[in-house]
């Protein structure tokens, strides 16, 4: 891979570089380390900005993971409305002393 690379021309590395899918190719055991690995700091560093904020500004999106080789991006799934039934549920599973 390296020397096909190599030999392409600077004109022809460009329109790959613009062009390229890279989440498309083959990657390797490394490479799916490092992904992984970027995923966790990116998580923690999300998780810190959130528990040293003061709630009162705007709260910062939970970060994507890289994308995989053979993985879509996917449709984020919709939670389902907390509806006052549930809620009730809820506070007397937690609470069974109040909830008389």
């Amino acid at each position: 891979m390296t020397a096909l690379r190599n030999a392409l021309t600077p004109e022809e590395y460009e329109e790959q570089a613009r062009n390229g899918k890279p989440e498309e190719g083959r990657w390797s055991v490394l490479e799916q380390l490092v992904a992984g690995l970027t995923d966790a700091v990116r998580e923690l560093q999300y998780i810190t900005v959130v528990a040293n904020s003061d709630g009162k500004g705007r709260k910062p999106q939970r970060p994507e993971p890289m994308r995989r080789p053979g993985v879509g991006a996917g449709v984020p799934k919709k939670r389902e409305q907390l509806t006052d039934q549930h809620a009730d549920f809820l506070f007397k599973m937690l609470n069974p002393e109040g909830a008389a």
